[in-house]
């Protein structure tokens, strides 16, 4: 069976439903602090899904999990991932996102289970060098995101060298879409990905968007970004996981398309899908931006066999269906 902590969240029930349909036992390990119950309900209705509701910074909720089902394999998700509220509240992120991991490695190492994939990022390199970025890349985070992501790379490398933890880090640039028959998708509290705001501008007709700097040194003034498909990632969490059971050794990648898109850009493709203008106001740049991020994904190409297969106006469309579904669950 298949452990995977944060499933009820966004990336997490993606990578459940990619498990699903390809006839695996999961076990979903979630608060519900993020994540979802209805997204969960949905996941029992497509499979053998199990839910245990618990809290990675209580070991005995984790320890639970592992007593009441037969593990054999963690995909891990569960984390607090905005980057300004990290810089406000560091120890909320380190206690969560660090500490909330050890606890699970300690776990893994008591029961004896060795195989783990990481939901990691590209936050953990920081001001870019260079692009597009390679996993060589030095890791330099600016944020306490970005550090506590990166704190549990360093951890996992030791507890592979000291218990025989095998572990995959998957570093993510930008995530987009949406489960393509709109069973699920992406449903954050407070939102602040580009592609959901954008389209729910729309929605709520008193939510203007905003785009955050026009003047960056890119092609049209404004920050470019990478942007993989929800579903192209998801499988790349199989791939991983059958890299494990296959070569028993430790690795990190890249996930990413190896292109980018300006904000203009993405504006653009929303307007062109919605087949209507959006309102948009111009405002300052935020600092910490940089200017363009996009990912050398070739070493997951090469070994995980991995082929990101949709477009940005693939993403956005699934996204765009995915938003008026997620409006009659709220209304609700």
């Amino acid at each position: 069976m298949i452990l995977i902590t944060g499933g009820a969240g966004y990336i997490g029930s993606h990578c459940a439903i990619n498990l699903i349909e390809k006839n695996k036992e999961i076990v979903i390990f979630d608060n519900l602090e993020l994540g979802h119950i209805e997204t969960v309900e949905t996941l029992k209705k497509l499979g053998k899904v199990e839910f245990y509701k618990g809290d990675l910074r209580n070991i005995e909720d984790i320890e639970g999990v592992f007593n009441k089902y037969k593990i054999d394999a963690v995909i891990h998700f569960a984390a607090y991932a905005l980057v300004g509220e990290s810089v406000i509240n560091p120890a909320k992120y380190y206690r969560n996102n660090t500490f909330g991991t050890l606890n699970l490695l300690d776990t893994m190492v008591k029961f004896n289970v060795k195989k783990i994939v990481f939901s990691s990022t590209c936050a953990t390199y920081g001001e870019p060098k260079y692009t597009p970025i390679d996993e060589n890349h030095p890791q330099n985070p600016i944020n306490p995101y970005g550090s506590s992501k990166l704190a549990v790379e360093k951890i996992m490398n030791d507890y592979d060298r000291a218990y025989g933890i095998k572990s995959i880090k998957l570093r993510y640039f930008n995530v987009a879409g949406a489960d393509s028959k709109s069973r699920i998708g992406e449903w954050h509290n407070i939102e602040t990905h580009l592609i959901p705001n954008i389209l729910k501008s729309v929605i709520k007709k008193d939510q203007k968007f905003k785009i955050f700097g026009d003047d960056y040194n890119t092609k049209d003034g404004t920050c470019i970004r990478d942007y993989v498909n929800v579903e192209d990632l998801a499988q790349a969490h199989f791939l991983a996981l059958s890299y494990l059971e296959k070569e028993n050794k430790s690795d990190v990648f890249n996930l990413g398309t190896q292109d980018g898109q300006s904000v203009k850009e993405i504006f653009a493709i929303c307007e062109e899908v919605l087949n209507q203008k959006i309102e948009v106001e111009i405002t300052k740049k935020r600092e910490g931006d940089p200017a363009i991020l996009y990912a050398d994904s070739s070493k997951a190409r090469n070994i995980l066999k991995w082929v990101p297969e949709k477009t940005i106006k693939d993403s956005i469309k699934k996204a765009w269906e995915w938003e008026r579904v997620l409006k009659t669950y709220v209304e609700k």
